[in-house]
């Protein structure tokens, strides 16, 4: 870790320096006021000062890495104000899902700080490390590496971009199918207090404390703190804890600097999280196999045994960003940053006292980054160029406790184990431009190469004796490991992407862009080598042999989008229309089974680039001004809406048996229709505003894994917000608001585990495999049957007041 920090620190020291020689040589002249040069204009921070309203076409992103209107960046993107997130009573990352098409964020099982992120078909639900994101997720321009804490909370927050489609020329590997942008406020001008306070159901008690000031002329700090905690939504009746609890802190502090001439500004940035929230449990969908043990009544409720270790996320990093206008064209960039999180989660599949497929895991992530960009602008021509690096470790352990199917065969403390970590170092070259040929036509080119490499080690072994050492046991390997392997990979890829827009009026917009995206490949970490392929059964497997079972190749995507953005009516209706088409080549496919190795029935992992698969679809976006200053200047009714269509397709899907099943194949967490729309309405009240808003989304048929299940796919359902805010004072610096989440309290699973015998395309079957649909089904793993689910949070109320001084 000092390694690490001090490569950071040093990172950052040579940056400044190449960074401030030449701004601060530059003439001291200071810009007219109301002038903004690229220095000032902090890249994470380009929408400060703009209003979410309905009829404001003007919010700023930086989806191309510079300053542009969302209407006229040739990108399907859907941006959250600061404004819209306080109006709608976000919480966190996963609440813009509903209003964002063809997109799911959802807490991963097991902790309330994993996310899984799926955009167009595209993503990742396995969290272990080895398995790389198929969205990227960037704070303050800085990729996060790792799942594990990034369900990022919504404190200090100016805006929050959802980029749709292949961004691997500017934002590199793993951004196949997207990223999401978290981008955090600048530092105001003048001393500044802002206090939050919210109270709710389940005793949801939040307070977010913000202050800054400014040191001198040049330097500004500032510091934020939230503390965000709730009861559990359910119990855990076996351990008689809050199940679904939530118990956090978070801070965060930040030092800018601004020269005199505005032409430098470095902006460095720390942030800290603590989560030691219960264990997030699942429910039981069947009864247990061999205890007999009922379905409780309540979803939120489970009987899980398993509380060790004891869980507790750590997260955070250190970024500085810095920018310096070397001349009236050029801008020299540079983002540096270091992070790191641990996470300790007791994960109880089976969810029943017993000690049948309980899985205690340490998940350890550390990653340290450096990118330089050096920027152009011009009356035509417009772009950038970069260089970034990446050097990351991500390791984990975690026990399979099979106690009760050990004791079958005569061991009663059996343990599954998987250890190991990979290191990647990847680092890219890559370029962007528009050339404006005439005001109405522009064609943008860009491209990025990368090289990416993997080192692996992974070990498992069946152990008895209980848990781990890492868990505070003395568990004893049982015969030979069954992996104990040792690899290295390199990657090469070439990402394009290319766009052509025309303008035939200056309220619209028409587009075609192609580009490319690829996930990473690298070797399964839960694998086992003995189970490697070979001629010859009874002779242990080759090195290459077990290389080859473990690897997997980086996936690719080649996707083709035509889109259309306006607004008509004097701007009062604004819209962003986009059909996409992609080919989705080399699919990594995640899976785990249970399988007899050395006459032990055991958990392993088994990763292959098993399908292909096209995906088209339709987004829709619009925002309507139904009415305009009817009750005075300010007053407003609009209607926004979203619609979002997939039809997702594998053509080929090779099955263990070697066969094409893709007939039988789904997409997970892709639902085929997603909408949205939202009702507000603003009028002036006394010497404030008060607004009322009203959304209703709705999500079609989502699968769980990439074969169909009974117990844990979800129907279509239909979610009911809404909110009411009043702003008042001279700024309207003060405001009081009430929320209401999921209003009609509709039950609905997000995620699962599920170790039962099926055919081919998932319906359950006995042991001579004929259809049982009511039961009484087979385990595949353990003894008790595993079909768990976990759920999305019920009808929460919540009041929140806000100051500002």
């Amino acid at each position: 870790m000092i390694r690490d920090l001090r490569a950071f620190l040093n990172l950052g020291a040579a940056s400044l320096a190449i960074l401030s020689a030449p701004a601060l040589a530059q003439e001291q002249t200071t810009p007219a006021e109301g002038t903004t040069t690229a220095a000032t204009a902090d890249p994470t921070d380009t929408a400060a000062n703009t209003q979410d309203t309905p009829d404001n076409g003007e919010i700023l992103v930086t989806a191309r890495r510079r300053a542009e209107t969302l209407q006229s960046v040739p990108i399907a993107v859907t941006a959250f104000t600061a404004d819209k997130l306080e109006k709608i009573g976000a919480i966190d990352l996963t609440d813009i899902q509903n209003t964002t098409p063809n997109t799911t964020l959802k807490v991963s099982r097991g902790t309330n700080s994993t996310l899984s992120a799926f955009i167009r078909g595209v993503g990742q639900q396995d969290p272990v490390p080895g398995f790389e994101a198929g969205i990227g997720v960037y704070l303050d321009d800085v990729y996060l590496n790792r799942p594990q804490a990034a369900v990022l909370d919504i404190y200090d927050v100016e805006r929050i971009e959802v980029l749709r489609g292949p961004q691997g020329t500017l934002y590199g590997r793993n951004t196949i199918g997207g990223a999401v942008k978290y981008v955090t406020k600048k530092l105001p001008s003048d001393v500044q207090l802002k206090v939050k306070g919210t109270y709710g159901s389940y005793n949801q008690a939040d307070a977010i404390v913000s202050l800054s000031a400014p040191i001198g002329d040049m330097f500004k700090v500032g510091v934020a703190g939230a503390r965000l905690s709730r009861d559990g939504f359910g119990e855990n009746v076996n351990l008689g804890i809050d199940n679904y609890n939530k118990d956090l802190w978070a801070t965060r502090g930040t030092i800018e600097f601004e020269s005199p001439d505005t032409r430098l500004f470095v902006r460095l940035t720390g942030d800290y999280t603590h989560d030691t929230s219960n264990p997030r449990n699942g429910h039981r969908l069947i009864p247990g196999l061999l205890s007999g043990a009922p379905v409780l009544d309540d979803v939120f409720d489970t009987r899980a045994g398993l509380n060790v270790p004891k869980q507790d996320v750590q997260a955070g990093g250190l970024s500085m960003t810095a920018n310096a206008e070397l001349t009236d064209r050029l801008t020299l960039r540079s983002i540096s940053a270091w992070r790191k999180d641990t996470s300790r989660t007791p994960i109880d599949f089976d969810a029943l006292p017993a000690v049948d497929v309980d899985v205690p895991a340490i998940y350890r992530n550390e990653q340290t980054s450096q990118e330089f960009q050096l920027l152009y602008k011009s009356d035509k021509l417009n772009g950038l160029v970069g260089f970034y690096y990446l050097g990351a470790k991500a390791s984990t352990v975690f026990d399979v406790l099979l106690f009760q199917q050990g004791a079958q065969l005569g061991f009663p403390t059996l343990n599954a184990n998987t250890a190991g970590d990979v290191k990647t170092e990847t680092s890219s070259i890559y370029g962007d431009f528009t050339y404006d040929f005439t005001p109405q036509l522009s064609l943008s080119l860009g491209g990025r190469y990368t090289w990416d490499e993997r080192n692996a080690y992974v070990f498992k072994a069946n152990k008895i004796g209980g848990l781990s050492s890492e868990f505070g046991g003395s568990a004893v390997v049982l015969g030979a490991p069954l992996t104990n392997f040792r690899g290295k990979a390199n990657f090469k890829r070439f990402t394009p992407r290319a766009s052509l827009s025309f303008k035939p009026t200056p309220d619209h917009m028409i587009y075609a862009s192609y580009s490319e995206g690829f996930k990473g490949g690298g070797f399964d970490p839960r694998g086992s080598g003995a189970s490697a392929p070979r001629p010859n059964p009874a002779v242990a497997p080759t090195y290459q042999q077990i290389y080859d079972y473990l690897s997997f190749d980086p996936e690719t995507v080649k996707s083709y989008e035509i889109g259309w953005k306006g607004a008509v009516f004097d701007r009062r209706l604004t819209f962003a229309l986009d059909g996409f088409y992609s080919d989705y080549n080399d699919v990594q496919v995640p899976g785990s089974a249970a399988q007899t190795v050395n006459g032990i029935t055991t958990f392993i992992g088994i990763t292959t680039n098993a399908a292909k698969a096209r995906i088209k679809g339709v987004e829709l976006e619009a925002n309507a001004a139904l009415a305009r200053d009817f009750a005075g200047i300010g007053s407003l009714v609009s209607l926004a809406g979203t619609m979002g269509y997939i039809d997702a397709k594998y053509d080929r899907f090779i099955g263990p048996t070697g066969s094409d099943v893709s007939q039988f194949r789904v997409f997970q967490n892709t639902p085929k229709w997603t909408a949205s729309g939202t009702l507000t309405g603003a009028v002036p009240v006394a010497d404030g505003l008060f607004t009322a808003n009203t959304t209703v989304s709705y999500r079609s048929l989502t699968h769980q894994f990439e074969t169909a299940s009974p117990f844990l796919d979800q129907p279509g359902y239909t979610l009911w917000d809404a909110g009411v805010t009043y702003a008042f004072g001279d700024t309207r610096q003060y405001s009081v608001g009430v929320y209401g989440r999921n209003l009609t309290d509709k039950k609905y699973n997000t995620s699962g585990y599920q170790y039962i015998r099926t055919d081919v395309a998932g319906n359950p079957v006995n042991i001579a495999n004929q259809p049982v649909p009511n039961g009484p089904y087979v385990a595949t793993l353990g003894r008790e049957g595993i079909a768990t689910a976990f759920y999305g949070n019920p009808r929460q109320v919540f009041a929140s007041f806000s100051a500002k001084f």
